[in-house]
């Protein structure tokens, strides 16, 4: 897929799974209720875990049933994001076959569900990989639109449908399913944003493939790690008392995520002749400032005051959620643009082919219950970042004869560690977040604030899990590119950078039952840019990634020691972990080797938590 085209992970596409699957199976909640899913039907014994889905009879572009247990192959589209990461799990449930079309298939490694799926590598701007892609498909679902705002994303948004429409057509796909965002009856389309313009672009040229077309609008979507929940519990926590745009008086029909997917995967059997769009809504219908007021309800807070002003216009706002919220200015454009027209359901017509049952749609206050509980609970199965963020690199860490002649910064740092390695890699493992990074939390403040600054993610996109993490996970502004449970720990910066950065972290045994602590960052610089920026920063290095090295050293040997004095029954004990960074310079062993310079890299933690751009430390040495 072309770098500007995303998964969704915003917008109308966000919020809460009926369930937390595992394996493809239901995980019961006794407090969650029942699931109001159609994918409580059980992965049928001719389609095992593990097994290929091109292998297995039963789906295929002709003949056949389409329904539940049906082991119809459905193609997803997106599976990395907010919405899609959730679908596969619930089709795999419902009896489906599921194949994943991505461009980086290691993203999907670690999802509880990539053993039962088949991955292809493919974009769906190139027409070869999305022909490879549908090969075979019953029903292929489309959840894939760019956020960026640059003038051309309207243009690859309709080349990527035009070109997926085409595939779909000439491969025999019985059903396309499309979610899409709900817009105003009222308005002319040239009055709408231009992201709302093109997702109503998308869903006519799918419509017009040829191949009987679901497509699906929805409005504002809550659930737990969705972009517009994220927004909503931020703006209602931090501001007791608010100055808002106008738009917070604008009415909207929010959906709850569990009615998304149920919807979603009930398409996949509509009969052929029915090929048509369908606004999906929950039974509420509020504005803005009502589901802040409702918002403060459920979640015990005070009642909060808004002052609307009028004069704060689509581009102030983004500017004013992304000061106060974890969602970046480059994403809350569009999600603030989408509020500024009344979006209501216009029918339900969706409950003739997939019927509601007891109790759906959820109402707005059982759908923020429900989000907020799986915030507390540390069980978010995909967030708003879960995508690959716009506008950010996304090559791969450099290998010496890919990278020959250019410039890369190298710096290491290596620490005898009085813990064994399990006990470090919990700590390596458990960085950013809440946790902080461990050295200088002042630095990586201001780094993450001068982020998001130029437009960058900045410092508070947190972590999905509080203690685990998977490859393709946002890591404040990290990504996960790697990560060898118990051995390695690499994260490809997102922060705005003149360059390319990487950071390894390695919890390594050293045969006597302790470990050692390696550190290693590269930075690739673009330009002379580049080179300012290292030398800029370089006074800071030995100070934070020193600090840094250090710390986790000390963390991991408290942890170690406390753990040894629960087991021997002493209570409390000595040597409590310093969590909090040190603004010490130098630290472990300071080994910087450089290749045509020095290493740079950043990083983040939460409010108050740590950043700074830049790694380095030990003598730098020109290869």
């Amino acid at each position: 897929m072309h770098d500007r085209q995303e998964p969704e992970a915003h917008g109308p596409h966000d919020s809460d799974e009926p369930r937390s699957p595992q394996d493809g199976q239901r995980k019961d909640r006794p407090d969650d209720g029942p699931s109001d899913s159609p994918g409580d039907t059980p992965t049928p014994a001719d389609s095992p875990t593990g097994t290929r889905a091109d292998a297995v009879p039963g789906g295929g572009g002709a003949g056949g049933e389409l329904g539940p247990g049906s082991g119809a192959l459905c193609l997803v589209t997106g599976a990395s994001g907010y919405i899609g990461g959730r679908l596969v799990p619930e089709l795999l449930a419902a009896g489906y076959r599921v194949r994943c079309l991505a461009r980086t298939p290691s993203h999907l490694r670690d999802h509880p569900w990539a053993g039962q799926v088949e991955v292809v590598r493919g974009d769906v701007t190139d027409a070869e990989s999305v022909k490879a892609a549908l090969e075979g498909v019953a029903v292929a679902y489309y959840l894939v639109h760019s956020m960026n705002s640059g003038p051309a994303f309207e243009r690859t948004d309709r080349e990527a449908a035009r070109t997926f429409a085409a595939g779909a057509e000439a491969a025999g796909v019985r059903r396309l399913v499309y979610l899409g965002g709900l817009t105003p009856t009222d308005r002319p389309e040239a009055e709408l944003s231009t992201h709302l313009r093109s997702r109503a672009e998308v869903g006519r040229i799918l419509l017009a493939s040829g191949v009987p077309t679901t497509v699906l609008r929805a409005a504002v979507v809550i659930g737990s790690g969705s972009a517009s929940f994220e927004m909503l519990r931020y703006l209602t926590e931090r501001l007791p008392v608010m100055v808002t745009p106008s738009w917070v008086a604008t009415r909207v029909q929010p959906i709850a995520v569990r009615d998304v997917l149920r919807y979603l995967v009930g398409s996949a059997a509509m009969p052929a002749e029915v090929s048509r769009t369908f606004d999906i809504g929950g039974p509420d219908v509020l504005n803005y400032r009502e589901m802040m007021f409702r918002y403060a309800e459920v979640a015990g807070l005070r009642k909060r005051l808004i002052l609307p002003v009028p004069m704060l216009s689509p581009g102030l706002s983004s500017h004013w959620i992304g000061l106060v919220t974890p969602v970046p200015p480059s994403l809350a454009r569009p999600l603030a643009e989408s509020l500024r027209h009344e979006v209501v359901c216009g029918e339900h017509d969706i409950a003739r082919y997939v019927p509601d049952p007891p109790g759906a749609p959820l109402p707005f206050d059982r759908a923020l219950s429900l989000a907020l509980r799986r915030v507390r609970e540390a069980d978010v199965a995909t967030r708003w970042s879960s995508a690959s963020t716009p506008s950010v690199p996304s090559d791969p860490l450099p290998t010496d004869p890919d990278w020959a002649g250019g410039s890369l910064y190298e710096d290491q740092r290596e620490r005898a560690v009085d813990a064994a390695a399990p006990a470090l890699w919990q700590v390596v493992e458990g960085i950013g977040g809440e946790n902080g990074w461990y050295s200088f939390p002042l630095a990586w403040a201001v780094r993450g604030r001068l982020d998001r600054l130029v437009g960058g993610v900045g410092l508070r996109r947190g972590r999905r899990d509080a203690a685990r993490l998977r490859v393709g996970d946002s890591l404040d502004f990290w990504r996960v590119e790697e990560i060898e449970p118990g051995r390695l720990l690499r994260l490809r910066a997102e922060m705005r950078l003149p360059g390319l950065a990487w950071l390894e972290m390695y919890a390594e045994p050293d045969g006597e039952g302790r470990s050692r602590y390696r550190q290693r960052a590269l930075f690739h610089p673009r330009g002379l840019a580049g080179h300012l920026y290292w030398w800029s920063v370089a006074p800071f290095h030995a100070v934070v990634f020193g600090g840094m090295a250090r710390t986790i050293a000390r963390t991991a040997e408290a942890a170690e020691r406390k753990a040894a004095e629960a087991s021997a029954g002493t209570v409390g004990g000595p040597g409590a972990a310093e969590t909090g960074g040190s603004a010490e310079t130098g630290g472990g062993v300071g080994t910087g080797e450089v290749k045509s310079a020095s290493g740079a890299g950043g990083g983040t933690g939460t409010d108050g938590g740590t950043g700074i751009g830049g790694v380095a430390g030990g003598a730098l040495k020109p290869s």
